[in-house]
């Protein structure tokens, strides 16, 4: 997952800004694999159950299926008469509303299995959610997502949609608002306006064709209400992404290259940054997408840096403002003894901003010195699984050994 802290542009104040950061898709998103191929059969009842037992999956799956329906052919009524409630209503009614915004393309809608009984007779299930948006991908999402039901004279209706341990797609949450442009896509939840993410993600694409001229690809942007909706559109534990501006990751939390990408915002810090701020978080991510880093292995300085590098590339800032916290960070404890991996990337560290601003450095020395088209060729071949050692020698002259002791140079003066 590739993700970036907010590090707002607050030099006229004199405060620190937050600042842009990509956390890596491998450090968080856990191997998916083939687990929809697990789920190919259709759910069988248990035969020690009742009449009325056995009865209640296959009246949901007949539910689930009346909700494809209804979002396929953007029937809202039919889509809210399977609530339970005025909430469930309301839910149901929204997400129809949301897949005809959307577009969306392949919907399938399987009920999978169930997982938790309730003692009134509700229960909570999994439901397999296949989708595609149209005109940005070729490939389906998919996620598994928790419902809740319930038996109700003789048909099954629906109590919730979303929460447990699975995924949460923005779309299935509540009412959205859709901003569209050339190759870009925002979904904007909780009342939020679209129109300056959109605005943010059209000038994103622009920056990354600068520097990625051959990338064609689309840009799709959720933004949900709060980040508890965040944590749960990524399953993630609460808290993970507290002061993370933004994250990018494969709608299915998988490492399969086909797998559809999406930057996700957290608004709760993205909206706290400045103008300049907010592109430059914005074009951080779309370098993500555009580099397919969400689904690559490559060495973390490298994937952070090469993105802020081609996000700050045309930015007219000091060097206190873009690297002010390395800055400080050196002068107080000298510079790092080593690129920083792994554990200098966790979104719980204390000077995670520092971090990626010192990656970001690695990667403006490697231009200055063999030229920006050969960083961005030491970033494919080393995408493409050729080892850093080599690539390095080849595309800059310079070892790993060289490149950590000029970087520490370089560090070294900017703090003096």
């Amino acid at each position: 997952m590739r993700s970036a802290l907010a590090d707002p542009h607050r030099a006229e104040a004199g405060r620190p800004r937050w600042w842009v950061a990509g956390l890596s898709l491998f450090l968080v998103a856990v191997l998916a694999g083939a687990w929809w191929l697990q789920r190919e059969q259709p759910y069988v009842a248990p035969g020690d159950r009742t009449d009325g037992e056995r009865s209640a999956p296959a009246l949901a799956a007949e539910a689930v299926e009346r909700l494809e329906r209804a979002i396929e052919g953007g029937d809202t009524p039919a889509g809210a008469v399977l609530g339970a409630d005025d909430a469930a209503r309301a839910l149901l009614s929204a997400v129809v509303d949301n897949g005809v915004a959307l577009r969306l393309r392949d919907l399938d809608l399987r009920y999978v299995d169930e997982a938790a009984a309730g003692a009134d007779g509700s229960w909570q299930a999994a439901v397999e959610v296949r989708w595609r948006l149209a005109g940005l991908y070729r490939t389906a999402a998919r996620s598994e997502v928790t419902f809740g039901f319930r038996l109700h004279e003789g048909r099954v209706l629906v109590t919730s949609v979303g929460g447990g341990d699975g995924r949460t797609p923005l779309w299935f949450t509540g009412p959205l608002e859709v901003g569209r442009g050339p190759g870009t896509l925002v979904l904007a939840a909780g009342g939020e306006s679209p129109d300056r993410y959109a605005a943010w993600a059209r000038r994103a694409v622009t920056v990354v064709r600068r520097v990625l001229p051959g990338w064609r690809g689309g840009l799709v942007v959720e933004v949900p209400a709060d980040p508890g909706q965040l944590h749960e559109a990524l399953a993630a534990a609460p808290g993970t992404y507290d002061g993370i501006a933004a994250v990018t990751t494969s709608v299915d939390g998988s490492l399969a290259p086909e797998a559809p990408v999406h930057v996700f915002v957290n608004p709760a810090v993205f909206g706290g940054l400045r103008p300049t701020g907010a592109q430059v978080v914005m074009s951080h991510e779309a370098v993500h997408v555009a580099t397919g880093a969400a689904q690559a292995v490559l060495p973390l300085w490298l994937a952070e840096g090469f993105a802020d590098y081609v996000a700050l590339r045309d930015v007219d800032l000091p060097l206190r403002t873009t690297a002010g916290q390395i800055i400080e960070q050196v002068r107080r404890d000298g510079p790092p003894a080593a690129l920083p991996g792994p554990a200098e990337f966790e979104t719980t560290r204390s000077h995670l901003g520092a971090t990626y601003e010192a990656a970001w450095q690695a990667c403006v020395l490697l231009a200055e010195r063999a030229g920006e088209q050969a960083l961005v060729g030491l970033y494919r071949r080393v995408e493409g699984g050729e080892p850093l050692g080599r690539v390095l020698r080849d595309e800059t002259g310079l070892t790993e050994a060289d490149l950590t002791r000029l970087w520490q140079e370089r560090l070294r003066d900017l703090a003096g």
